[in-house]
Protein backbone atom coordinates (compact mmCIF):
# COMPACT_ATOMS: atom_id res chain seq x y z
CA UNK A 1 0.00 0.00 0.00
CA UNK A 2 1.21 3.76 -0.91
CA UNK A 3 0.28 6.35 0.39
CA UNK A 4 1.09 10.09 -0.95
CA UNK A 5 1.12 12.81 2.07
CA UNK A 6 1.45 16.45 0.99
CA UNK A 7 0.72 19.72 2.29
CA UNK A 8 0.09 22.87 0.29
CA UNK A 9 0.50 26.30 1.87
CA UNK A 10 -0.87 29.09 0.25
CA UNK A 11 -0.26 32.63 0.56
CA UNK A 12 -1.21 35.79 -1.54
CA UNK A 13 0.73 37.99 -2.41
CA UNK A 14 -1.15 40.65 -0.81
CA UNK A 15 -3.14 40.04 2.38
CA UNK A 16 -5.59 42.26 3.99
CA UNK A 17 -8.55 41.27 6.02
CA UNK A 18 -10.68 37.96 4.98
CA UNK A 19 -11.22 38.69 1.56
CA UNK A 20 -7.41 38.33 0.96
CA UNK A 21 -7.36 34.67 0.53
CA UNK A 22 -4.55 33.97 2.94
CA UNK A 23 -4.68 30.15 4.37
CA UNK A 24 -3.22 27.79 3.82
CA UNK A 25 -4.70 23.65 2.14
CA UNK A 26 -3.74 20.45 4.30
CA UNK A 27 -4.00 17.65 1.61
CA UNK A 28 -3.83 13.84 2.03
CA UNK A 29 -3.86 11.71 -0.91
CA UNK A 30 -3.72 7.88 -0.49
CA UNK A 31 -3.66 4.98 -3.24
CA UNK A 32 -3.91 1.24 -2.58
CA UNK A 33 -3.83 -1.70 -5.77
CA UNK A 34 -5.79 -4.58 -5.79
CA UNK A 35 -6.28 -7.88 -8.11
CA UNK A 36 -3.38 -6.13 -10.52
CA UNK A 37 -5.85 -3.67 -12.20
CA UNK A 38 -7.91 -1.90 -9.45
CA UNK A 39 -7.12 0.41 -6.94
CA UNK A 40 -8.65 2.63 -4.23
CA UNK A 41 -7.94 6.26 -4.10
CA UNK A 42 -8.67 8.48 -1.15
CA UNK A 43 -7.76 11.80 -0.33
CA UNK A 44 -8.28 14.82 2.45
CA UNK A 45 -8.12 18.70 2.34
CA UNK A 46 -8.57 20.96 4.77
CA UNK A 47 -8.32 24.72 3.91
CA UNK A 48 -8.09 27.15 6.11
CA UNK A 49 -8.22 31.05 5.96
CA UNK A 50 -5.35 31.35 7.74
CA UNK A 51 -2.54 29.66 9.22
CA UNK A 52 -4.94 26.95 10.68
CA UNK A 53 -8.11 27.35 12.54
CA UNK A 54 -10.31 29.58 10.35
CA UNK A 55 -11.99 26.67 8.34
CA UNK A 56 -12.62 27.73 4.33
CA UNK A 57 -13.67 23.68 3.25
CA UNK A 58 -13.10 20.33 4.57
CA UNK A 59 -13.37 17.98 1.48
CA UNK A 60 -13.15 14.39 1.52
CA UNK A 61 -12.94 11.99 -1.34
CA UNK A 62 -12.93 8.59 -2.16
CA UNK A 63 -12.63 6.39 -4.98
CA UNK A 64 -12.64 3.11 -6.69
CA UNK A 65 -10.24 2.60 -10.44
CA UNK A 66 -9.38 0.23 -12.53
CA UNK A 67 -6.04 0.62 -14.76
CA UNK A 68 -7.01 0.08 -18.37
CA UNK A 69 -3.54 -0.33 -20.06
CA UNK A 70 -0.99 -0.21 -16.82
CA UNK A 71 -0.73 2.41 -15.05
CA UNK A 72 -1.05 5.27 -17.99
CA UNK A 73 -4.67 4.82 -18.49
CA UNK A 74 -7.06 3.97 -15.01
CA UNK A 75 -11.25 5.40 -14.89
CA UNK A 76 -12.25 5.46 -11.93
CA UNK A 77 -15.89 6.60 -9.81
CA UNK A 78 -15.59 8.37 -7.01
CA UNK A 79 -17.80 10.28 -4.27
CA UNK A 80 -17.03 13.55 -2.35
CA UNK A 81 -18.34 15.50 0.35
CA UNK A 82 -17.63 19.16 1.18
CA UNK A 83 -18.34 21.16 4.08
CA UNK A 84 -17.70 25.09 3.24
CA UNK A 85 -17.40 28.17 5.47
CA UNK A 86 -17.84 31.07 3.38
CA UNK A 87 -17.64 34.44 5.00
CA UNK A 88 -20.91 36.91 4.30
CA UNK A 89 -20.59 40.54 2.35
CA UNK A 90 -19.69 41.67 5.88
CA UNK A 91 -16.77 39.40 6.62
CA UNK A 92 -18.23 39.33 10.04
CA UNK A 93 -20.17 35.96 9.72
CA UNK A 94 -19.70 32.83 8.32
CA UNK A 95 -22.12 30.89 6.12
CA UNK A 96 -22.41 26.90 6.46
CA UNK A 97 -23.18 24.34 3.34
CA UNK A 98 -22.45 21.12 2.74
CA UNK A 99 -22.09 19.21 -0.78
CA UNK A 100 -22.18 15.36 -1.56
CA UNK A 101 -20.08 14.46 -4.95
CA UNK A 102 -20.54 11.65 -7.22
CA UNK A 103 -18.09 11.91 -10.04
CA UNK A 104 -17.00 10.16 -12.73
CA UNK A 105 -12.85 10.10 -13.69
CA UNK A 106 -10.29 9.69 -16.44
CA UNK A 107 -6.99 9.97 -15.88
CA UNK A 108 -4.21 9.17 -18.37
CA UNK A 109 -0.30 10.08 -18.71
CA UNK A 110 2.32 10.15 -21.69
CA UNK A 111 6.04 10.84 -21.83
CA UNK A 112 7.49 12.60 -24.37
CA UNK A 113 11.10 13.11 -24.24
CA UNK A 114 11.83 14.43 -21.42
CA UNK A 115 8.45 15.52 -20.45
CA UNK A 116 5.57 13.72 -18.54
CA UNK A 117 2.16 14.96 -19.03
CA UNK A 118 -0.69 14.16 -17.28
CA UNK A 119 -4.48 14.31 -18.27
CA UNK A 120 -7.56 14.39 -15.84
CA UNK A 121 -11.15 14.77 -17.47
CA UNK A 122 -13.86 14.51 -14.44
CA UNK A 123 -17.54 14.82 -14.00
CA UNK A 124 -18.99 15.69 -11.32
CA UNK A 125 -22.90 15.73 -9.76
CA UNK A 126 -23.46 17.83 -7.25
CA UNK A 127 -26.08 17.52 -4.61
CA UNK A 128 -26.50 20.62 -2.42
CA UNK A 129 -29.23 21.10 0.27
CA UNK A 130 -31.10 22.70 -2.39
CA UNK A 131 -30.02 22.36 -5.55
CA UNK A 132 -28.41 19.86 -7.69
CA UNK A 133 -25.29 20.91 -10.23
CA UNK A 134 -23.15 19.23 -12.63
CA UNK A 135 -19.81 20.08 -13.41
CA UNK A 136 -17.06 18.77 -15.81
CA UNK A 137 -13.11 19.43 -15.17
CA UNK A 138 -10.07 19.12 -17.46
CA UNK A 139 -6.68 19.24 -15.40
CA UNK A 140 -3.50 18.96 -17.53
CA UNK A 141 -0.11 18.59 -15.87
CA UNK A 142 3.53 18.60 -16.98
CA UNK A 143 7.01 18.09 -14.92
CA UNK A 144 10.24 18.58 -16.92
CA UNK A 145 13.09 17.18 -15.22
CA UNK A 146 16.39 19.36 -15.63
CA UNK A 147 19.24 17.36 -13.89
CA UNK A 148 18.30 14.14 -14.97
CA UNK A 149 16.70 12.29 -17.93
CA UNK A 150 13.96 10.96 -15.90
CA UNK A 151 12.35 11.69 -12.50
CA UNK A 152 14.53 9.64 -10.61
CA UNK A 153 16.19 10.16 -7.07
CA UNK A 154 17.86 13.99 -6.58
CA UNK A 155 16.00 15.25 -9.57
CA UNK A 156 15.14 19.10 -9.88
CA UNK A 157 12.37 19.83 -12.14
CA UNK A 158 9.87 22.11 -13.53
CA UNK A 159 5.81 21.95 -13.48
CA UNK A 160 2.83 23.22 -14.40
CA UNK A 161 -0.83 22.82 -14.54
CA UNK A 162 -4.11 24.07 -15.89
CA UNK A 163 -7.65 23.20 -14.89
CA UNK A 164 -10.61 24.36 -16.35
CA UNK A 165 -14.00 24.23 -14.55
CA UNK A 166 -17.09 24.16 -16.96
CA UNK A 167 -20.55 24.02 -15.23
CA UNK A 168 -23.33 22.64 -17.71
CA UNK A 169 -25.63 25.27 -16.91
CA UNK A 170 -26.37 28.88 -18.81
CA UNK A 171 -23.17 30.11 -17.08
CA UNK A 172 -21.16 27.75 -17.90
CA UNK A 173 -17.63 29.32 -16.96
CA UNK A 174 -16.64 28.38 -12.96
CA UNK A 175 -13.09 29.04 -12.75
CA UNK A 176 -9.63 28.46 -13.95
CA UNK A 177 -6.37 27.18 -12.08
CA UNK A 178 -3.23 28.23 -13.81
CA UNK A 179 0.17 26.94 -11.94
CA UNK A 180 3.52 26.96 -12.82
CA UNK A 181 6.46 25.79 -10.30
CA UNK A 182 9.70 23.97 -9.46
CA UNK A 183 10.38 21.16 -7.21
CA UNK A 184 12.94 18.53 -6.04
CA UNK A 185 12.65 14.91 -5.41
CA UNK A 186 14.68 13.47 -3.06
CA UNK A 187 13.87 10.32 -3.65
CA UNK A 188 10.90 7.89 -3.73
CA UNK A 189 9.59 8.77 -0.55
CA UNK A 190 10.07 12.81 -0.14
CA UNK A 191 10.34 16.03 -3.00
CA UNK A 192 9.59 19.45 -2.34
CA UNK A 193 7.75 22.05 -4.64
CA UNK A 194 7.31 25.40 -5.06
CA UNK A 195 5.06 27.64 -7.37
CA UNK A 196 2.95 30.71 -8.32
CA UNK A 197 -1.19 29.98 -9.21
CA UNK A 198 -3.53 32.28 -10.42
CA UNK A 199 -7.11 31.19 -9.89
CA UNK A 200 -9.82 33.22 -11.97
CA UNK A 201 -13.73 32.76 -11.06
CA UNK A 202 -16.66 34.75 -12.64
CA UNK A 203 -15.79 37.67 -10.14
CA UNK A 204 -12.59 38.20 -8.78
CA UNK A 205 -8.67 36.72 -9.07
CA UNK A 206 -6.62 35.14 -7.04
CA UNK A 207 -2.75 35.26 -6.86
CA UNK A 208 -1.06 32.73 -4.67
CA UNK A 209 2.27 31.13 -4.02
CA UNK A 210 1.97 27.17 -3.49
CA UNK A 211 4.28 25.78 -1.16
CA UNK A 212 4.30 21.47 -1.47
CA UNK A 213 5.58 18.96 0.80
CA UNK A 214 5.49 15.44 -0.93
CA UNK A 215 5.68 12.22 1.59
CA UNK A 216 5.16 8.76 -0.23
CA UNK A 217 4.83 6.34 2.17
Amino acid sequence: MKHLLFVTLIFPFIAISQNSDFGNWMIFLGNKDFKQKFNWHSELQYRNYDAIGDLEQLLVRTGVGMNLTEKNNNVLQGYAYVREENYDETNSKKMVSEEHRIFQQLLTRQTFGRINFQHRYRFEQRFMKKDFRMRLRYFLAFQIPINNKKMIDKTSYFSAYNEIFINTEIEFYDRNRLYLGAGYKFNNVFRVEVGYMNQVLLDFNRDQLNVFAYISI
